[in-house]
């Protein structure tokens, strides 16, 4: 009976394809809104990513024979990186803008110095930013966001094989112009609290020339933090409204990158 032979090469050309898919995964899974979150232990991220890789692996298409521990071989794994990591930003932002947005009312509402560990980036917000924050991410879930990020790895694969291409300045001029999306965003979420504010400072600002003795420090603060939240209870059912609005446009980014990377 022949001995089994185990072929070195086509080990080294299997073990690479799975590298360079597991490369870009693990890379989307660092930014990535849920997964990327500081409060998951880096090893449960390195299984996520190892698990993914281990489903999408039989679905890849095949990859270009090159050495895993050559100078090609690296350098492929570093555009994989990259272009996870790009994906999974663009996705990220969508997050950042729910927050940004929250604290600017916060601001405007005097609760600014009211700030809480963000354990999704690990970065101080204000409470009601990590309210909101949790409520999104609670909200992603339920629309099987994580589903969605899967989907996406699987069709960015099929959309640009591994090895297909390479982040060019289009792609990292779409993913810087993303910072645009991110105050739009933030604008919107914000825009009807901090309307509503506006027009009690304003309203304040014309009472103190009418009665110049009245205590406005007394008066101001809690009837801006009542307006505020009054006007972020009524308008709490438009976060989802936002969130699938702002999560349609990174999806529609996220495919256009991958179309100018191709």
């Amino acid at each position: 009976m022949t001995p089994f032979a185990l072929d070195e090469g086509a080990l080294l050309e299997w073990l690479g394809q799975f590298a360079w898919a597991l490369f870009r995964i693990a890379g989307m899974f660092m930014v990535a809104p849920v997964f990327g979150a500081r409060y998951i232990p880096a090893r449960i991220r390195v299984a996520l990513a190892f698990a993914s890789a281990l489903v999408l692996f039989p679905l890849l298409p095949a990859a270009p024979a090159v050495e895993p521990f050559s100078l090609a071989g690296i350098v492929l794994a570093l555009e994989q990186v990259l272009i996870g990591v790009a994906l999974g930003f663009v996705l990220q932002l969508v997050f950042d803008a729910i927050v940004i947005g929250i604290q600017t009312v916060s601001m405007s509402m005097g609760l600014g110095f009211a700030v809480f560990l963000d354990s999704q980036n690990g970065v101080q917000v204000p409470v009601l930013s990590q309210l909101h924050l949790l409520l999104a991410m609670l909200l992603f879930l339920s629309f099987d966001g994580h589903l969605m990020l899967v989907q996406l790895l699987a069709d960015s694969f099929r959309v640009l094989p591994i090895g297909a291409g390479a982040l060019n300045a289009d792609a990292f001029w779409l993913v810087a112009s993303r910072g645009s999306a991110l105050f739009l965003g933030a604008l919107k979420i914000a825009l009807p609290a901090a309307t509503a504010i506006l027009i009690v400072n304003l309203s304040i600002g014309v009472i103190s020339r009418a009665a110049p003795t009245l205590n406005l420090f007394a008066i101001g603060l809690p009837l801006t933090m009542l307006v505020g939240f009054l006007v972020m209870f009524a308008t709490m059912p438009t976060l989802q409204g936002s969130l699938l609005f702002l999560l349609e446009q990174a999806m529609l980014a996220a495919d256009r990158l991958l179309l100018l990377v191709s």
